[in-house]
């Protein structure tokens, strides 16, 4: 432990002449410190880093493998468990009181080990805390409040982290600690280490960098929405959609493996990248784009296919929509293989393409059936069939476009509500069917009554009730009947008021699903496997060749073969990605942050879109933000201001001194920077209050010290009367209840 808290040596040189933007105030105490200037030149002149800050080599050893994972992850269990013995809700758990007895010293005890695996064990012990909040139903409050207390170190640890760690490097330490994969078993004892046969093969077969998770997806499959929320994590978040941060991810199962350059957790620099990197095409940001036009691609090939369908002529333009579709649902499924179906499915369209696959692979058996017997019925049958594709992939495409728009966020989450609404009404309403057709004895087909059912269950038609009595003139009546007020009535008003809850309990939070949503889109969007270098269908061509080729070659050999082929296919986008990143990727980041508040220095210049303010009653009100004041005007606000930057803070010196004002040396040991205390912002007052206190007496401390005396023993003379009075209440009624037992005996 008091190694990894040594301060290492300052060596951003590479990344401060590169970017522009190192910081010196910057701790690094927590980066891996091997890297030094005589390294960087080594490394550029073998060329394994590919633009990437720090350098590594292409088997570099993780210099976080000493970090005790698996004793942190029992730590915590322990201090949890020890701290939270009550159920709490989360604005409970938030309450001044409680952070100050519980989550402050919880935070401080684990963010002073200087470990950055903390936020992975807090988010594991999540996880098990939800587990076992399923499977014991009498702890399930105390279960859950400890799982929310695990979310909220989490979060308060990360916040720290930032707020001690600014600058790139700071962004650099918090995607290591978000995405940096870790081994739950990491440093765990032999004998704990020699008894893992109870997992499954999928875990057992994974050894290495593939057998860790980022703390990242453990936040998703937890549905940790508060961490994800984060104004820390979302800065991870969105550097890397953006691409400024990289790393390879670990992956369930590939399909395509090409590891022969696993590349760390990095910041990547464009400039000394090669112009044709074909990394950049696994970046989330691109990967929307290209993922955005394969599908529209596969949208259009349908509805061709569709206006010219002939169920009795197999085109050539079918062929193209099936190979091409082929390759599209091979992507699906190798994302998937990529981060488990519990990731998945976290997508916003996910059930979308799903629901598409399983129509294709009907029209697909359809269809080859027909041919094979050379039967057009079965080509109108598949045609048919393929037709319902429409309602899954016209609105799949609104999906992608509008990820973020609240209806497609909450038609997620209410589509999950009714299916299994659904599902149980139809499960509990079978027994009415059951019935009806053994008392109808045949007269009348289940499936048509089936179909009245279900216009009485919509309310659309009361055919069911008038035939009810073709089953029998009294338990048919009963049956339809009873079933209507079930159904229509019970079901229904269920099933709105469900809906009416998730869709305000989704609005409510708003900002925590789109970011919970985006932090999903990320994590999903980083690929590790070969395939998805390859656009459909040559994703299909890639499977059939160079698979085989995996065997064959050796791990170098086949990443050359790999990656010309690649640069082959993805020339053009390769190079228009590579030219648009050497001017904006780190254009936003190398602005100040001060910078952000400022208007721009000169007007600009009104575009198509602005031309609607011309027509607006209110376009002066934007109009005059346009553009930053003259310096004449900036000079005459100055002169006359006497609100600066400093006036509340010279004002609450003036107030309480300066020790209430944070002016110790604690702020100066840790350089200037502050952090604003939740629970007590005004700790420094204390002295003021004495002074408060004393206002008024000569004697100062001591008067007060002698007045709480003489307040001290007329309390205790007066305990003393009030047990005299007791004691001579209690003699009182014995002997008025002896006196009374003598007159009974006369």
């Amino acid at each position: 432990m008091a190694e990894r808290g040594k301060e290492p040596r300052r060596s951003s040189s590479y990344f401060d002449r590169n970017h522009g933007l190192g910081n010196e105030g910057e701790s690094q105490s927590l980066l891996p410190h091997d890297v030094d200037v005589d390294v960087v030149v080594d490394v550029e002149a073998e060329d394994h880093h590919d633009g990437c800050f720090p350098p590594h080599g292409p088997h570099q050893a993780s210099p976080y493998a000493d970090l005790p994972v698996y004793t942190t992850i029992h730590r915590i269990r322990r201090d949890v468990i020890a701290a939270i013995d009550d159920p709490y809700s989360l604005d409970q758990l938030r309450d001044p009181r409680m952070n100050l007895s519980v989550v402050r010293p919880l935070v401080d005890k684990l963010y002073d080990l200087n470990d950055i695996s903390i936020v992975y064990c807090l988010l594991v012990n999540r996880v098990q805390f939800q587990r076992e909040q399923a499977s014991h139903a009498h702890h399930q409050s105390v279960r859950g409040t400890r799982a929310l207390l695990c979310e909220l170190l989490a979060n308060r640890i990360l916040r720290r982290f930032l707020e001690d760690n600014p600058g790139a490097q700071g962004l650099l330490l918090l995607a290591q600690i978000l995405v940096g994969g870790f081994d739950p078993f990491q440093n765990a004892p032999p004998e704990v280490t020699e008894h893992l046969d109870h997992l499954s093969w999928t875990v057992q077969g994974r050894t290495g960098y593939r057998r860790k998770l980022p703390a990242l997806e453990i936040a998703i499959i937890s549905e940790s929405k508060l961490f994800l929320s984060s104004s820390a994590c979302q800065k991870v978040v969105d550097a890397i959609y953006e691409g400024r941060v990289i790393y390879t991810p670990t992956s369930f199962i590939d399909i395509l493996p090409d590891h022969y350059k696993y590349k760390p957790v990095s910041l990547y620099n464009p400039r000394r990248a090669p112009l044709f990197n074909q990394y950049r095409l696994i970046v989330p940001r691109t990967r929307k784009f290209i993922e955005v036009s394969e599908f529209i691609l596969l949208l259009v090939l349908f509805l061709f296919v569709m206006a010219d369908r002939d169920p009795s002529h197999f085109s050539s333009l079918e062929l193209v929509f099936q190979v091409y579709t082929i390759g599209f649902l091979l992507d699906m499924f190798a994302t998937i293989m990529e981060h488990g179906w519990h990731v998945y499915t976290q997508n916003l369209w996910s059930f979308l393409d799903v629901t598409f696959a399983a129509i294709f692979a009907i029209y697909l058996c359809l269809r080859a059936h027909g041919w094979r017997v050379d039967d057009p019925k079965y080509g109108q049958q598949a045609m048919d069939v393929l037709a319902m594709g429409a309602p899954v992939l016209v609105p799949r495409l609104a999906f992608n476009l509008m990820s973020e728009n609240m209806l497609f966020v909450s038609l997620r989450a209410m589509m999950r509500d009714f299916t299994v609404l659904t599902v149980l009404a139809v499960w509990c309403f079978a027994g009415f069917l059951l019935s009806m057709s053994w008392l109808s004895d045949g007269e009348h087909k289940p499936i048509t009554i089936s179909k009245w059912m279900l216009w009485v269950w919509f309310g659309l038609d009361g055919t069911g009730i008038q035939k009810s009595t073709d089953f029998h003139w009294l338990l048919g009546p009963i049956l339809m009947v009873a079933f209507a007020f079930l159904g229509n009535t019970l079901f229904l008003t269920i099933l709105v008021s469900m809906l009416s809850t998730t869709f305000s309990n989704i609005v409510s939070n708003a900002t925590a699903e789109i970011q919970f949503r985006r932090s999903v889109l990320t994590l999903e969007g980083v690929k590790s496997d070969a395939i998805f270098a390859y656009p459909p269908p040559f994703n299909i061509l890639a499977l059939l060749i160079l698979l085989p080729l995996k065997f064959v070659f050796t791990p170098r050999w086949f990443h050359k073969v790999n990656v010309a082929a690649v640069r082959f296919l993805n020339a053009p986008v390769l190079l228009i990605i590579g030219i648009i990143e050497r001017r904006i990727l780190w254009s936003g980041a190398r602005r100040p942050l001060e910078a952000q508040e400022q208007l721009p220095k000169t007007p600009s210049r009104a575009g198509l879109w602005n031309f609607s303010r011309s027509f607006s009653v209110h376009g002066d009100i934007q109009a005059v933000f346009d553009s930053e004041p003259p310096e004449e005007i900036e000079h005459e606000i100055a002169e006359d201001d006497d609100f600066g930057a400093n006036a509340l803070e010279d004002q609450f010196v003036r107030e309480f001194g300066p020790e209430a004002a944070g002016g110790g040396k604690k702020n100066k040991k840790m350089g200037g920077l502050t952090r604003r205390d939740s629970v007590q912002p005004f700790a420094g007052l204390s002295q003021h209050l004495k002074d408060l206190i004393n206002e008024g007496s000569e004697d100062g401390g001591e008067g007060v010290k002698s007045r709480l005396e003489a307040l001290e023993q007329s309390t205790i003379r007066i305990e003393r009367m009030l047990g005299r009075l007791c004691e001579k209440l209690d003699e009182g009624d014995q002997g008025g209840g002896s006196v009374g037992k003598s007159e009974v005996e006369d």
